[in-house]
């Protein structure tokens, strides 16, 4: 997943992230879960 549709998704509100300074922090077990959520819709 390239870093643009990590920003898109946080943005949009599909992904969690918590902001720190000028970055964001997305826990793994929400990258998982959406990555999971993602394969399912798609297969």
């Amino acid at each position: 997943m390239s870093k643009m549709t990590v920003y898109r998704l946080v943005h949009s509100g599909e992904l969690p992230a918590i902001r720190v300074g000028r970055s964001f922090r997305v826990p793994e077990q929400a990258v998982h879960d959406y990555l999971r959520e993602a394969y399912i819709e798609a297969g």
